[in-house]
């Protein structure tokens, strides 16, 4: 039987490493309890503390989702991010991305392309910039993953942890329209199909491509 300090780090360690990111809905108490096999009493405690931490709120009749604030409240890694601008991240992003492709093109397994396509599969079917964002994200950090070294991996989950916060979210709201979010879903699928290929001088292009695409329609340069 797992108990409420289970469920309370596992929450924690969602909201650090970005999987669950600032406006994003989580399980509900009843998923909460089935998963983790603790009442609904129990269940409903820990989020109450989050939520007096202002890591989530709740509405009734919408559902429980994570802060605007979250990157800000976390501590105590996200406050050593929460500081970071966005041209920042995008810089740092720029030199990053690229230089992992070596690794991924030759530690990638089949189910690491797998996933990176999972990830460009459900950010096409997402109903809301939130949920693109997200999976956005994932699909980046799917790619470090397949790096198959950890502190390449602790590194992209700390860049999703300053693109949960709410700067971030703000310039991607004024900067993503529909028709920008179909072209950097082309660009994933594109660079999706170059990693698959063991293709590293295209894959390094595509990146490299791409990024300079977002930093430009986010940033303006």
């Amino acid at each position: 039987m797992q108990n409420a300090t289970t469920l309370r780090e596992a929450i924690y360690d969602r909201l650090r490493n970005g999987q669950w990111r600032a406006g994003a809905r989580i399980p509900t108490e009843r998923e909460l309890s089935d998963q983790y096999k603790l009442s609904r009493s129990t269940v409903r405690r820990v989020l109450a503390g989050f939520k007096e931490k202002k890591l989530i709120s709740q509405t009734v009749g919408s559902g429980t989702f994570v802060s605007d604030e979250v990157a800000e409240r976390l501590e105590p890694v996200a406050g050593s991010v929460s500081a970071t601008s966005p041209a920042e991240l995008m810089s740092a992003r720029i030199v990053l991305e690229p230089a992992i492709v070596e690794m991924v093109v030759y530690n990638a397994t089949a189910d690491d392309f797998a996933k990176m396509e999972m990830c460009c599969d459900q950010a096409e079917r997402a109903t809301s910039l939130e949920r693109f964002e997200h999976w956005d994200a994932m699909f980046h950090e799917a790619i470090a993953e397949a790096a198959h070294n950890n502190f390449v991996l602790n590194v992209f989950r700390l860049i999703n942890q300053v693109r949960a916060a709410g700067e971030w979210g703000m310039l991607k709201k004024r900067s993503v329209t529909a028709e920008r979010r179909l072209e950097y879903q082309a660009e994933h699928r594109a660079l999706a199909q170059a990693l698959k290929q063991r293709d590293q001088a295209r894959a390094k292009e595509l990146t490299l491509k791409h990024l300079l695409h977002v930093r430009s329609n986010l940033l303006g340069y």
